[in-house]
């Protein structure tokens, strides 16, 4: 991990506390989130913040509502990326690619809301542009749906088996502890 390992925080809004999505798992993600920017920023690793933005008045994503705002236990600081997206990818009409072949990504780590939608994506297209994405499972979160067969799934098995679909083929999964702890063992190799 170094300045050519960018962190990438996908859509963590107000938008999600919205009572609408229905339940959720992982009520530590945004905290789990918020130590690893910490991490990152302490480390003087690059930061990249991802937020979903709409032109429709009733989303809650649309720009102008106080719903589509960064949460702000992860609110970016002036010197850090911002980019808006309106797909679930967010590589699709950003610069998000350029950015990360500027940087000479070796390593992508990447966090956010929801685990099935836009981190999904995003981790999918990570790994298919040849970015070596990590995606940190507790820091990310999945909410209650409905199949079309009407049966009810829960938040913890969408988690769960998204986290199984990309792991080994699409990314590598770690917990922000492992990502704590690999940070830990980097710098005492780089003291001897």
């Amino acid at each position: 991990m170094n300045k050519r390992t960018p962190l990438l925080i996908i859509d963590v809004q107000n938008a999600f506390d919205d009572s609408s999505w229905g339940k959720r798992n992982n009520g530590d993600a945004e905290k789990n989130i918020a130590g690893l920017l910490q991490l990152w920023r302490r480390s003087g690793w690059p930061v990249i913040h991802v937020a979903h933005v709409s032109d429709h008045p009733q989303s809650l994503f649309y720009r102008n509502r106080d719903s589509s705002k960064i949460k702000d236990l992860v609110l970016p600081l002036p010197d850090e990326i911002v980019i808006e997206k309106s797909v679930n990818s967010a590589f699709i009409g950003t610069d998000l690619e350029s950015i990360l072949h500027e940087l000479v990504c070796e390593r992508l780590f990447i966090c956010g809301l929801t685990t099935n939608h836009c981190v999904e994506t995003t981790v999918r297209m990570a790994g298919n542009l040849g970015f070596n994405p990590v995606l940190v499972s507790d820091a990310a979160a999945a909410f209650d749906r409905t199949g079309p067969d009407g049966k009810r799934y829960k938040a913890e098995e969408i988690h769960q088996m998204t986290l199984a679909n990309l792991h080994g083929e699409f990314a590598e999964t770690m917990t922000a502890e492992e990502v704590m702890d690999l940070e830990g063992r980097l710098k005492r190799w780089d003291l001897k």
